[in-house]
């Protein structure tokens, strides 16, 4: 998975608390809090993945860094 299936992956899961919420399931404790954690750890794999692919980037355009 690259960054910006994360990223969609991401608003995906963004999109189903707003409905949940909406939909008055936030009353659901454990619903919600699972969702929270989605929510958490696809941030991080954002993160992850886009400096990676950015650093990857860095690297092919100017080379190895020597020093």
């Amino acid at each position: 998975m690259n960054a910006y299936d994360m990223r969609r992956y991401l608003g995906r899961l963004m999109t189903e608390r707003y409905a949940a919420v909406e939909a008055s399931l936030d009353e659901n404790a454990l619903y919600m809090r699972e969702l929270e954690d989605d929510l958490a750890a696809a941030r991080q794999a954002y993160v992850g993945l886009a400096v990676t692919e950015i650093a990857s980037l860095r690297g092919q355009l100017s080379g190895p860094q020597v020093g």
